[in-house]
């Protein structure tokens, strides 16, 4: 079989560049949380969530930059508008995670479908 002639040129649409950044925090925010598990200890969870916030505000930017870039007229479009309003949810709450005292608490569902 042959292989598809796929241009290597072409820059990725606006919305693969989001789910490429998106993975990348989730596996980021993965990372931080299992080397703060194994150390245990207050502080050092402390910096890792800092450090999950500080790439999840990162993220929030490549979000903006491409909800400008997006196409215009499209039958279904991205809801950037919705992802950036779950990253700022997901943010506030390791935020305040991190600087509350150690009690359960409720938290509001993500929309998780982007696609309108």
């Amino acid at each position: 079989m042959s292989q598809p002639i796929v241009p290597t040129d072409r820059q990725p649409d606006a919305g693969a560049r989001v789910r490429r950044a998106w993975l990348l925090a989730l596996f980021v925010a993965a990372g931080l949380a299992a080397q703060g598990a194994r150390a245990g200890d207050d502080d050092s969870e402390r910096e890792n969530l800092a450090r999950i916030a500080h790439e999840i505000e990162r993220l929030q930017s490549q979000v903006s930059a491409a909800a400008q870039d997006a196409p215009t007229g499209q039958r279904v479009k991205f809801r950037y508008d919705w992802l950036q309003r779950d990253l700022q949810m997901l943010r506030e709450g390791v935020e305040r995670h991190a600087d509350a005292a150690r009690q359960p608490r409720p938290v509001p569902p993500l929309r998780g479908d982007y696609r309108q």
